[in-house]
């Protein structure tokens, strides 16, 4: 396994959505997540980071190192048996061989870590209730995101929609469409924070330059191998990269995090925001503590 990264990061990711709907609330009949307070919208982690691993499982098409714990079609204990085979121990045994070698459940966790770039990054929750047997640990991740959330109210609009193809023959008989409906957002810019530790890479997971790279690849292109229908158009606008000179970081994220502005291009507009151009963003470079740089990807 590659040496891994020195350097804490902390991060802001701007992305839009025009005609679409970026995260649906199947608790809502996948309207578009808003908060009910703000009329903000709403993108959640796991949505993104759903994003970065789709990414990554396309670009890398499981090859060494890179393969994918979550992931659609392949049950979580399929993939935790291999760690077993691979360390040859058996389910039947392992309670004997934990007893006799006491860095067992380490190896197991590192050989989970060094397979499976999702658990590298995002860290995992490997055993289940269903094979408690199968226990390969679990791993907090050095890569953290937190909620999106739009920089100005969203208005969702539901659509209705009609389709000539009937479902049944009885209904054929009765009418010649039939009715449907989806939800978009006309348009809403997104912000989002996130966070990478370089101790945790170090202590936990082994978290690499080489995935670090990965990890900024997939984030400016995770909806480019995503388009449908339903989400509209979305893309990833700007990555701007907090980097500090130490494991531990010269300054609060939220410092930083402050220095990025989103601001309407023409102040005095009241109208609603329908593109990029509509808004515009700045850094107060003069503002960034000792010992941090900021890059600007896009």
């Amino acid at each position: 396994m590659s040496e891994s990264i020195k350097n804490r990061y902390d991060f802001v990711i701007l992305f839009d959505v025009e005609n679409g709907n970026p995260n649906g609330d199947p608790d809502a009949g996948n309207m578009p997540r808003t908060d009910p307070e703000t009329g903000m919208g709403l993108v959640t982690d796991v949505c993104l980071k759903r994003k970065i691993r789709n990414y990554v499982e396309t670009v890398k098409e499981d090859a060494q190192g890179f393969r994918i714990y979550i992931k659609d079609g392949v049950p979580l204990n399929r993939s935790d048996a291999e760690a077993y085979t691979a360390l040859n121990v058996a389910e039947k045994d392992v309670k004997e061989k934990k007893k006799s070698d006491p860095d067992l459940d380490r190896n197991i966790r590192d050989w989970m870590c060094a397979n499976f770039y999702d658990i590298r990054t995002f860290g995992a929750v490997m055993t289940t209730f269903v094979k408690a047997s199968l226990n390969c640990g679990q791993v907090r991740g050095p890569v953290q995101l937190g909620f999106a959330h739009s920089i100005e109210p969203v208005v969702p609009q539901e659509v209705t929609l009609t389709r000539i193809a009937i479902t049944t023959e009885a209904d054929a008989e009765k009418k010649d469409t039939e009715m449907g409906h989806k939800f978009i957002i006309p348009y809403g810019l997104y912000r989002c924070e996130g966070y990478v530790s370089a101790n945790l890479a170090r202590k936990s997971t082994g978290f690499s330059e080489e995935d670090l790279q990965l990890l900024w690849e997939a984030i400016l292109n995770m909806f480019e191998n995503d388009h449908s229908a339903a989400r509209g158009k979305m893309a990833v606008r700007e990555l701007i990269i907090f980097k500090h000179d130490s494991e531990l970081g010269c300054a609060p994220a939220w410092k930083l995090f402050d220095t990025v502005k989103v601001t309407r291009a023409d102040p005095t507009s009241a109208a609603p925001a329908r593109s990029y151009s509509d808004y515009q963003i700045t850094i107060e470079e003069s503002s960034l503590p000792e010992g941090v740089t900021c890059q600007r990807l896009g």
